[in-house]
């Protein structure tokens, strides 16, 4: 719990790492994650850094380890991964690894391009065999006629050819005949059509069975065209035009000897590429069958290799260039392991000099690091989506776990709703290990971070729901009403009671519709029901008014509770960095302007809840009325909620009016005059260093205790003043903003908190049960803009870095990402 309610302590150490031990140094550390390194090199370009040649070298061998698990998933064959993560190779393995993996790339390569080639060649002929096959039926031989030319199949019985006239002009007849995609056929006709002026005569025929295109690969509905044509200059157009519609053309054969020779030997040739491309295939499987068995931890072996070379890249050399010099920020806990780490690389290198580190004293503002688990990592990625927490300040994670839940309890809170989304959340958390939902879509993985949040969210949805007593909106009799409808007939009164009370008769009965229940009446309420509301309201025709009445007051309740503690969380921050001026300066008037306006807002609803009965209702003061009474201060005297009240709120104004120039000027006024070289609080000051200048509040004072002895000479919050960079207009100003904002904050975020009621009545009247999801969205999104606007802006100033160690665990092993 420490660690989550503040971040660890850090500290800047310097590594002090040989040459010949660097690499195997920074392989431990990066197996324990422990440091995030500092870039000590950030005036030099990436490409002039020490190492540029290596990461070059470990970007090369991620190419081929890329082009290898694109063409092991292009075989289908599975990529094992492992469990477990290797190790970073020694440096003697790197170039034997490099000249397996290139070599390994070379064959692949050159079989994957016989292979290609192959294939086309393979569809080349298939597709020339379905061409003969078809063009056979478009002609048909006539022995009157020369077996150079052939006669088309007649058209509506008329011959379309008259050769014995052609053969008296001279024409040559040719004949162009191939493969064309079926949504060109059109477009491809009329072109011919226009451009050879009808000396063409074209024949179509679909084929049966669809074709992979050689090209491409992709599978498509082929036609067979086969064009007669007279003369050469229109035989250059008709091939040109082909050419233009990517057109397979194939020659045709002139005689019927010819194409049945054509014929034998396509089948020779095909049955001959079908032997060759399998046994191809099967090499070129084997081979990726056992590439694949090491690809995985080669892959992870790359890429710890690459991220040490960055590492280094950030470190500069000493004056000798025989030792490399890293600054670190570590854990203050986790020194111990950082020592050891070293040794280990040192070892593992057999170096004679081992590293070594130090500590080192800083100005810099470190990094924040806050470790979380399964279950709170979700809520801490809410709190850091608003901003990544200052140094050493107050965690808002650890209260919003129960928080921000139920604000979103009292929003969406439904029994049978809250039970299905917990339903849905406990069984992603009783399968959480499974590898299918770590790899899901974007969506599904979305709610399967988050799976935690909405088990509570659900949880405390079912018990709010139990309050409203709503289940899918309908209400739930589980105790039995503790209303009773027969004490308000006058048969079961005496004469003298019903005098006096308005009772029920069967002619009231009858001739009303709508009958009033009277509280006051003995035996008509017999207490309060034993948890939650009475179902018996749900009957009621004034439901909406009592619901909106007890969620109102409610959610103002619980608004200025969450804002009031956001502030006292505040007076943690200040007690930490040792800043009691900011309690008595800034919470406290802060505080007394809360309680004295909204406390006692509070103080007014829950007296009157407790004092006034059913007796007294009818004579009890409006809240509204008597809070706006408060601060008009009305000529005519009201009977109030309580003896004393005006003299009491006269009282509270006083305070509020007081607390009001203390917020605005009070810290400005005290820096000032600490400024000026006045002692604080009658101890003189002496003898005290700046540790940091990260505002104007810091450059003013200077720490309060001794940083070598530790002794505290001064209380707690007085530092040095420095005369340089002091600003009192900046000061100033900025407390002045932040008093403002704050004074009317107080309103606008009370009035922010009304939300709670208000998404509590949309969802009890939005029956549809597909909804569901969307009013979670809606209730979620309202309880994060509670926490990050009216909660976390009282304390959390989320102006922080996040500690991001060098760590392997880090580095990405999916295939995916190396293909892409």
């Amino acid at each position: 719990m420490g660690s989550l309610f503040r971040s660890e302590t850090m500290c800047l150490a310097q590594l002090f790492l040989q040459s010949g031990t660097a690499y195997e140094c920074l392989s431990a550390l990066g197996e324990k994650g422990l440091v995030q390194f500092r870039d000590l090199n950030q005036n030099v370009s990436s490409f002039q850094r020490k190492f540029v040649g290596e990461v070059k070298r470990c970007e090369e061998l991620e190419r081929i380890l890329a082009y290898l698990v694109q063409e092991i998933n292009r075989a289908h064959i599975p990529l094992p991964e492992g469990e477990t993560s290797p190790p970073a190779p020694p440096l003697k393995q790197v170039l034997e690894m490099q000249e397996q993996l290139q070599k390994l790339e070379v064959e692949l390569r050159e079989v994957t391009k016989n292979k290609e080639k192959l294939r086309k060649n393979l569809l080349e002929l298939i597709e020339y065999t379905h061409m003969l096959r078809v063009t056979k039926t478009f002609v048909r031989r006539t022995v009157e006629f020369e077996p150079t030319y052939e006669e088309f199949p007649p058209l509506e019985n008329d011959s379309l050819l008259d050769y014995s006239c052609m053969q008296r002009l001279g024409a040559k007849l040719g004949f162009v005949s191939g493969l064309i995609n079926q949504g060109k056929v059109e477009a491809f006709e009329k072109m011919l059509w226009r451009v050879c002026k009808g000396y063409t005569i074209v024949t179509y025929a679909e084929l049966e069975e669809p074709l992979e295109d050689p090209e491409t690969g992709e599978v498509i509905k082929w036609y067979v065209f086969l064009i007669s044509f007279w003369g050469e200059q229109i035989g250059h157009k008709v091939k040109k035009i082909c050419d233009c519609y990517h057109c397979h053309v194939y020659p045709y054969p002139n005689t019927a000897e010819e194409r049945r020779e054509i014929q034998e030997g396509l089948s020779t040739r095909i049955q001959d590429l079908y032997t060759v491309l399998h046994k191809t295939e099967d090499y070129l499987r084997q081979v990726l069958c056992k590439a694949a068995e090491s690809v995985y931890s080669r892959v992870i072996q790359v890429k710890k290799m690459k991220a040490i070379y960055h590492m280094l890249n950030m470190c500069s050399f000493d004056v000798t260039n025989r030792c490399l010099i890293a600054e670190v920020w570590c854990p203050e806990a986790e020194l111990h392991e950082l020592r050891r780490a070293l040794e280990e690389g040192s070892r593992e290198s057999g170096a004679a000099l081992p590293s070594f580190m130090n500590t080192i004293p800083t100005k810099e503002t470190p990094p924040t690091l806050i470790r979380t688990n399964r279950f709170t990592e979700g809520f801490q990625n809410i709190v850091d989506a608003y901003g990544v927490g200052s140094y050493r300040e107050v965690n808002p994670a650890l209260f919003t776990i129960i928080t921000f839940p139920f604000l979103f309890a009292v929003m969406f809170g439904d029994l049978g709703h809250g039970f299905v989304m917990f339903l849905f959340a406990l069984l992603l958390v009783l399968n959480e290990n499974h590898p299918r939902l770590n790899q899901s879509q974007e969506i599904m993985r979305m709610f399967f971070n988050g799976r935690y949040i909405l088990l509570l969210m659900g949880l405390f949805s079912v018990y709010t729901g139990l309050i409203y007593n709503d289940c899918f909106s309908k209400s739930v009799n589980l105790f039995g009403s503790r209303w009773n409808v027969s004490a308000m007939y006058s048969s079961s009164h005496s004469p003298e009671e019903r005098r006096k009370m308005v009772l029920w008769n069967d002619s009231v009965v009858r001739h009303n519709r709508v009958l009033q229940l009277d509280p006051s009446i003995p035996g008509v309420f017999q207490g309060p029901y034993p948890l939650g509301i009475d179902p018996v309201w749900n009957l009621a025709t004034n439901r909406l008014t009592f619901l909106n009445s007890f969620k109102m007051k409610m959610s103002v309740i619980l608004g200025i509770i969450h804002m009031t503690f956001g502030v006292i969380l505040g007076i943690f921050n200040h007690l930490h960095f040792r800043k009691k001026f900011n309690i008595y300066l800034v919470s406290i008037p802060e505080l007394l302007f809360m309680l004295c306006i909204f406390g006692y807002l509070i103080f007014m609803i829950v007296y009157k809840w407790l004092v006034f009965s059913a007796e007294t209702s009818r004579v009890a003061p409006s809240i509204l009325i008597e809070f706006i009474n408060m601060f008009l201060f009305p000529a005519s005297e009201t009977n109030g909620l309580y003896p004393g009240q005006e003299h009491v709120q006269r009282l509270l104004l006083v305070v509020t009016a007081l607390s009001v120039p203390v917020l605005f000027l009070g810290k400005p006024l005290f820096l000032l005059w600490l400024h000026n070289g006045r002692s604080c609080f009658g101890v003189s000051r002496s003898g005290y260093t700046l540790v940091r200048k990260d505002s104007e509040e810091e450059v003013s004072l200077l720490g309060s205790q001794d940083i070598e002895g530790g002794s505290n000479q001064m209380e707690d919050g007085c530092r040095e003043v420095t005369c340089e960079e002091f600003n009192f207009g900046e000061i100033l100003m900025t407390q002045v903003i932040h008093s403002i904002e704050y004074c009317l904050g107080c309103i606008s975020n009370t009035a922010s908190y009304l939300r709670l009621w208000a998404l509590s009545l949309a969802h009890a009247l939005l029956t549809v049960f597909i909804l569901l999801m969307m009013e979670g969205l809606s209730a979620f999104l309202h309880a994060i803009r509670l926490h990050w606007v009216e909660f976390q802006n009282k304390f959390y100033v989320g102006a922080g870095t996040k500690f991001v160690p060098f760590s392997f665990r880090l580095l990405s092993s999916k295939f995916s990402d190396d293909v892409a």
